[in-house]
């Protein structure tokens, strides 16, 4: 069982990337809760400015280059860490980092639901 969550959970998680690359609105809205937080360099944000900055091409992401997902669940939370290298146009400027990710769901009626996207910039 366990192991069947945290399949669901990185399914849920890639389809949420997935939805960010495209600015897939509708998807986006699907997978994560109205009151989820993204947390990035230099800014917080709700929901509903998160997907303003893709929707509007404030952030427009040219590649995603993914290292792993480690998934853990601790009961109704699951959290995937997510190690990628984000390359994207940020206000019509490249910029690249290497990421781990921290994503936080909760689960609720055989569903992932994103509460939490935090960005952490890795420096090796």
């Amino acid at each position: 069982m366990l192991d069947q969550l945290k399949d669901q959970l990185i399914e849920t998680s890639q389809r949420f990337w997935d939805a960010m690359e495209h600015a897939d609105e509708a998807v986006i809205r699907t997978i994560a809760d109205p009151a989820c937080t993204f947390v990035h360099i230099g800014i917080t944000a709700p929901l509903d400015k998160e997907i303003e900055f893709y929707t509007s091409g404030a952030f427009k992401p040219t590649s995603i280059v993914f290292h792993g997902q480690t998934p853990s669940v601790f009961g109704d939370t699951g959290v995937i860490i997510t190690d990628c290298d984000y390359a994207l146009l940020l206000d019509g400027q490249e910029t690249t980092h290497h990421f781990a990710v921290t994503e936080v769901y909760h689960r609720a009626d055989d569903e992932w639901k994103l509460v939490a996207f935090s960005f952490t910039a890795l420096v090796y």
